[in-house]
């Protein structure tokens, strides 16, 4: 499935940004050079969450168990174009899921564990997947049985259960036993699709999730070449030698998962050692007892980390150089903090699952304090920084009422984007992908940048246009919570925002007017999204508000800014918000 136009292809290709190899490709590549080098780790805990021991794979091993899961494949009936759901939690099976779509031209679409029937029915729609590859539980989450319950809302839907034993068990087909006994194919069957030319690097690979201001998450198509881009902005922004080992506690489902865990592992020809969910103390461990170089971690746990230096003690600082962070705001007090007592460089990111994407990397912000709060003013003529990427894109700010470029300092517009490494349409949204590009064919961000620097060199982050609450680095869309909530028969008004949290960035916070006469608590309310509505957990509200009425504009619009203020000033000890729970 091909979906980016023609001439864009073209003109990529032309000038070198992208190519004819296939994720396949580079893989067997690597194989060849490295075959008995430590490819993928699993989380020391994986028998905790999936219920079996933790394995490690070298390249080899990697390759034989991709080369059966596409034998497995074929004799399934999976075929180019066909779509996998996987829920999964990071496990070095999601490499091979990854790797057997790469060659076989099947796509992969990875979702949240955090997923359930509300969104998994959203999924389905979307897709109309085939297959679900996924686990009998995940934690205290089964999984298999929630997959099950939804193949009436999707006749024929087939469920494939990862895991050894028992913890295979619960799907139409126990994947780890028909592995054992899948003929491994060989090097030449794998690229037959390359070399016939039904599967190319201009082939879609994936289709992840995102929530904006939709009231559902929209997928995201992305190509083989557009994840190679983006994992060569990963290694230039990280400076990681080749064979580097990570540590990634992302999600493998998403940008900053996928763009790592796989695209800039491949090009690497490292060393991945997977975790999720996330678990401090498990995590510190991976990083004693590994020759990690290189790792990633939210804004709050580098926070703690830092005031919490014992923890940190056994850690090779002398391998361990650059960590990633992002999602939410960095302080120049953490990051000047680890470069002076560990000599690591934090590197900070913005990105989306579209594309769009900035790093503010030592090399070219060596300032702490600058780094915390400023990006480069990637794509824009006059100004040149080290990640080549910075070279391909093109980036403007917008009015978002004039529709006017903002070319002035301190002013704030909408950050738009342009170039290889956007997506070209959401799928089978083609209303959604309408709105989501302007009429220069740039992609709207709907965050809120500012032009800074002496010169008017970086990009600095003021706010969102679009109503989204950030919550740990997921984005959950407003209007589908608002939505939900209206449906509960005692609430009459709705409004969700985002209320600052020093852990998460922020907490879902409902502010709702009850009908007349009728109660509302917090309880009732998570009660009714998680059992009625299949709400996943993480979008649900951990503050309410009961309000006689909420604030709007004289064309009735809700006004979230002054909600947002009210809940930034209680926060801080200035005001008090009535009826909250």
């Amino acid at each position: 499935m091909i979906l980016v136009p023609e001439d864009k292809r073209r003109e990529y290709t032309a000038r070198g940004w992208w190519g004819e190899r296939t994720v396949g490709e580079y893989f067997l590549d690597s194989v060849a050079r490295h075959p008995e080098r430590a490819a993928v780790v699993d989380a020391p805990n994986r028998s905790g969450i999936l219920g079996d021991a933790a394995q490690r794979w070298s390249y080899a091993e990697l390759l034989e168990q991709t080369a059966r899961l596409v034998a497995v494949m074929r004799d399934q009936g999976l075929e180019r174009d066909d779509i996998v759901v996987m829920q999964l939690p990071n496990c070095v099976e999601m490499h091979a899921v990854y790797l057997a779509c790469a060659f076989t031209g099947v796509i992969v679409s990875p979702v949240p564990v955090q997923y359930r029937a509300h969104e998994l029915k959203h999924v389905l729609d979307i897709t109309r997947a085939r297959v679900v590859i996924t686990a009998a539980r995940i934690g205290k989450y089964a999984a298999a049985e929630q997959w099950r319950e939804l193949t009436g809302h999707a006749p024929g839907l087939r469920i494939w259960c990862i895991g050894a034993g028992e913890a295979g068990k619960g799907g139409d087909l126990a994947l780890a036993e028909a592995l054992l006994t899948a003929p491994p194919l060989g090097r030449g069957e794998l690229l037959a699709p390359q070399r016939e030319g039904s599967v190319s690097a201009h082939d879609v690979l994936t289709i992840c999730w995102t929530s904006g201001t939709e009231a559902s998450p929209k997928g995201v198509p992305r190509n083989h070449n557009e994840w190679l881009i983006v994992g060569t902005n990963v290694l230039e922004a990280a400076q990681l030698p080749l064979g580097a080992e990570l540590v990634i506690p992302f999600p493998f489902v998403n940008m900053a998962g996928v763009s790592t865990s796989l695209a800039a592992w491949l090009l690497l020809e490292g060393t991945l050692h997977h975790h999720h969910p996330f678990d401090l103390a498990v995590f510190i461990e991976q990083l004693r007892s590994q020759p990690v170089q290189y790792t990633v971690a939210p804004p709050p746990v580098l926070e703690r980390l830092l005031d919490q230096p014992q923890q940190l003690e056994g850690v090779d600082f002398d391998r361990l150089k650059r960590i990633g962070s992002g999602g939410g705001p960095l302080s120049d007090r953490m990051i000047a903090g680890f470069g002076q007592r560990y000599g690591v460089e934090v590197v900070n990111y913005f990105g989306s699952n579209e594309g769009a994407a900035l790093a503010s990397a030592p090399q070219d912000v060596p300032d702490p304090a600058q780094r915390a709060r400023y990006f480069p003013r990637m794509g824009v003529p006059g100004h040149r920084w080290s990640l080549s990427n910075s070279e391909k894109i093109r980036t403007r700010l917008v009015d978002v009422d004039s529709g006017a470029d903002v070319d002035t300092p301190g002013v704030a517009g909408e950050l738009r984007f342009a170039g290889p490494t956007i997506f070209s349409q959401y799928f089978n949204a083609p209303d959604l992908t309408r709105n989501a590009f302007d009429e220069q064919g740039y992609y709207r961000t709907g965050d809120l940048f500012e032009i800074a620097g002496n010169s008017g060199q970086f990009y600095r982050f003021v706010g969102r246009h679009k109503d989204v609450v950030i919550r740990g680095g997921m984005n959950i869309s407003a209007e589908e919570m608002e939505n939900l909530l209206l449906s509960h028969p005692d609430i009459q008004e709705a409004a969700v925002v985002g209320k600052p949290d020093p852990q998460f960035g922020e907490r879902v916070c409902a502010v709702v007017v009850p009908r007349p006469g009728q109660v509302v608590t917090l309880q009732d309310i998570v009660d009714y999204l998680k059992k009625d509505c299949g709400v996943a957990a993480y979008k649900l509200p951990e503050s309410l508000v009961l309000s006689a009425g909420l604030p709007r504009n004289p064309v009735g619009k809700i006004l979230k800014r002054a909600l947002r203020e009210e809940l930034r000033r209680a926060g801080t000890g200035g005001a008090e918000l009535r009826g909250v729970a």
